[in-house]
């Protein structure tokens, strides 16, 4: 079974990124995440990553549709 709360170095594995880009995504709002325990170590939840990941899907079809590839030859 998957644990349901990642630590932020496992998101950046997931996604391929730095620890300190998701340490911003998370600061900045744009992933959610809690903060748990008495030092306050960052988690974010898998269900909330997943959703994260689904965004970005249709943030980046949208930004396609938007920006459509040209002939640079003008063939």
């Amino acid at each position: 079974m998957e644990p349901r709360f990642l630590l932020l170095s496992d998101v950046a594995a997931e996604l391929n990124v730095s620890d300190s880009q998701v340490y911003h995504m998370v600061r900045s709002g744009e992933l959610p995440a809690v903060k748990i325990g008495g030092r306050g170590q960052w988690r974010v939840e898998r269900a909330r990553l997943e959703e994260y990941i689904q965004q970005k899907y249709a943030e980046t079809a949208e930004w396609v549709r938007g920006n459509p590839l040209t002939d640079r030859d003008g063939e």
